[in-house]
C-alpha cells in the first residue's frame, strides 16, 4: 500500500511578541479572577496578598520550564511533544495530549454555560440556542484564521485587563484616605503562614493559563525568543495586577465582606463609584467568551499536533490552503465542547482538571530534567538551572496530593 502524500500547507507564522503577550494573558486572566478572590478571602484573609504572592513564585517555577522546553522543543502539539522527547514514549505523549485537550473543553464547557448565567443579568435567553450560538461562533472565529482569532482575543484581552485596572483605580482614594495598616499582611507565626499555604493552593489556579500558550508555536515568529519571552512577561503582568487588585479588595472590604460577596469585584466597583455594577459583569462575560475561544484554539492545535505526528488519525492533521489553520481538528473540538456543555454533566470535573494539569505539569518538568541531561546547553535559547524543573516537579506532585486527597 503507497503512503498518502504528505500536505504542503503549514500553519501561518503571524504571530509577534505583542499579539502572543495578550494571547497569553486572555489565557490566564480569566473571568474566574473576578469571584475566586472572594474564596480566597474566607481562607486566608489579610495573609490572601501574601497567598498570591506565593503562588506566583511557584506558578513562575514551572513557568520557566515551559520557557525553556518551548524553546527547545516548539511544536504544536506543546506538552505532549515535550513528553514525547523527555521520555521517548509515543503512548504516554498521546495519553497526554488527550489529557490536555479534554481538560481544556472541560473548560471551554463550563465556561459557555457560565456566558448563559452572565448574559441573564442583562436579557432572558434560552439555554439550548445561547449555548449552539456561542460555541458555532467561536468555532468559526478559530477556524477563519489564527492572526483574527488572536487578534480577537487580544481586544478582549485589553478589556479585561480594563475591568481589573479599572477597579484599582476607583479604590487608590479610598486606599490613600484610610491609610492601611500594612503589618496587617504580613503573616508573623507558623499559623499564619499555615493560612498563606492554604490560600496559596487555591490562588495557585488563577495562574495557571500559560502552558495554553506553547500551543501556538509553529504560527509564533522567531519562536525561540518570542514564546519564552511572552510567557515570562505574561506571569509577571499577571501577578502584578492581582495582588494589586487583592490589596484594594482586602482593605476597602475586609476579609468578612469578600468572603460572603458572589462578585466581589463588582461589588467593590459599585461601593466604590456609588452606581451599578453593570460594567463589570459585561468584562466578566466577555472575559468567558476569550477563554472558551483560548481553549478550542489550544485544543485544535493539540489534535493536530498529534495527528502529525501520526499519534492520531491523520484526517485530524488537515490544515485548510485557504485560512492555514487546522479546520478539521477545530471543528472537532467545538462539537465535543458542545456537547459536553448541553449534558450540562460537569459537577466534579473542574477539580478533576486541575488534577490533571498537575500531573502534565509535573510529566513536562521531569521531561525538561531528562532533556538537559541529555544536552546540557543548547545556543540560541533561554537555559534555567536544572533546579528550576526540579522544584516544578516537586511543587506539581505536591499540589496534586493535596488536590486528590480534598477530592477523594
Amino acid at each position: 500500500m503507497s503512503e498518502q502524500p504528505k500536505q504542503t500547507t503549514t500553519l501561518k507564522r503571524v504571530l509577534g511578541l505583542p499579539q502572543l503577550l495578550l494571547y497569553g494573558l486572555g489565557t490566564t486572566i480569566g473571568a474566574g479572577i473576578y469571584a475566586l478572590i472572594g474564596e480566597l478571602a474566607a481562607v486566608s484573609g489579610y495573609y490572601s496578598v501574601a497567598s498570591f504572592l506565593v503562588a506566583a513564585v511557584i506558578a513562575f517555577i514551572t513557568a520557566l520550564s515551559f520557557a525553556e522546553i518551548s524553546a527547545r522543543i516548539p511544536k504544536a502539539a506543546g506538552s505532549a511533544s515535550y513528553v514525547f522527547h523527555g521520555f521517548n514514549s509515543k503512548s504516554l505523549s498521546t495519553a497526554v495530549g488527550i489529557l490536555v485537550i479534554m481538560a481544556g473543553l472541560t473548560s471551554t464547557s463550563a465556561l459557555i454555560n457560565a456566558f448563559h448565567h452572565y448574559l441573564d443579568f442583562f436579557i432572558a435567553v434560552e439555554r439550548l440556542p445561547t449555548l449552539i450560538l456561542v460555541m458555532l461562533c467561536i468555532a468559526l472565529l478559530a477556524a477563519w484564521g489564527i492572526a483574527q482569532s488572536v487578534t480577537v482575543a487580544a481586544v478582549i484581552t485589553l478589556i479585561e485587563v480594563f475591568g481589573l485596572l479599572l477597579v484599582i483605580w476607583v479604590s487608590v482614594p479610598e486606599l490613600i484616605a484610610i491609610n492601611p495598616d500594612w503589618s496587617l499582611l504580613i503573616p508573623n507565626d507558623i499559623m499564619a503562614w499555615g493560612l498563606v499555604y492554604a490560600g496559596a493552593l487555591l490562588a495557585f489556579y488563577t495562574f495557571i493559563g500559560f502552558e495554553d500558550m506553547v500551543v501556538v508555536a509553529e504560527e509564533t515568529r522567531d519562536v525561540k525568543r518570542t514564546l519564552p519571552n511572552a510567557i515570562i512577561l505574561t506571569l509577571t503582568i499577571t501577578s502584578i495586577l492581582y495582588i494589586m487588585v487583592m490589596i484594594a479588595a482586602i482593605y476597602l472590604m475586609t476579609p468578612e465582606g469578600l468572603s460572603q460577596s458572589s462578585a466581589p469585584l463588582a461589588e467593590l466597583y459599585a461601593q466604590q463609584t456609588n452606581s451599578n455594577n453593570n460594567i463589570i459583569l459585561f468584562i466578566g462575560m466577555v472575559s468567558i467568551l476569550n477563554g472558551a475561544l483560548i481553549q478550542v484554539i489550544m485544543a485544535a492545535r493539540v489534535l493536530y499536533g498529534l495527528a502529525n505526528n501520526r499519534q492520531l488519525p491523520q484526517f485530524l492533521a488537515y490544515i485548510s490552503p485557504k485560512t492555514q489553520t487546522p479546520v478539521t481538528a477545530t471543528l472537532l473540538a467545538s462539537s465535543i465542547a458542545l456537547l459536553m456543555a448541553i449534558s450540562g454533566s460537569l459537577a466534579g470535573l473542574a477539580q478533576i482538571t486541575s488534577i490533571v494539569m498537575l500531573v502534565v505539569f509535573a510529566l513536562v518538568n521531569g521531561a525538561l530534567v531528562r532533556i538537559k541531561l541529555q544536552q546540557p546547553k543548547p545556543e540560541g535559547i533561554l537555559i534555567v538551572p536544572t533546579a528550576i524543573p526540579v522544584l516544578g516537579l516537586i511543587f506539581s506532585l505536591f499540589f496534586c496530593i493535596n488536590e486528590l486527597l480534598a477530592f477523594i
